[in-house]
């Protein structure tokens, strides 16, 4: 079985920053695709950024220029990087990645979350 967990959540005042973490353990061949959504209360999870197994990342156009989606094959881990941050980031942020067993075939998993708080 899989388990995602995140780390590096908090709060944090308006343009600070913070860096999340989401380490994969468990039993499985290989990580493809990783990604950071963001959920507000009982709202939708929406896509925050996402990085494939060849690097190629794509982000909410909220967060351009702001975030940076970056992983570490050799650990596992997907990072995400949050700077100039508003109080319109608040939201608890889960970590999801599309996982292979030895059989080639894909699985989804989702984290728990961990919450950003932005302070005005």
């Amino acid at each position: 079985q899989v388990q995602l967990v995140e780390s590096g959540g908090g709060l944090v005042q308006a343009g600070g920053s913070l860096r999340l973490s989401c380490t994969a353990s468990g039993s499985f061949f290989s990580i493809k695709d990783m990604g950071w959504y963001r959920q507000v209360s009982d709202f939708q999870r929406d896509l925050v950024a996402t990085i494939d197994n060849g690097g190629i990342a794509n982000y909410a156009d909220s967060v351009k220029g702001r975030f940076t989606i970056s992983r570490d094959n050799a650990e596992n881990t997907v990072y995400l990087q949050m700077s100039s941050l508003k109080h319109e980031d608040t939201a608890r942020y889960f970590c999801k990645a599309i996982i292979a067993n030895r059989d080639s075939l894909t699985f989804r998993y989702w984290g728990t979350g961990t919450l950003v708080t932005v302070s005005s």
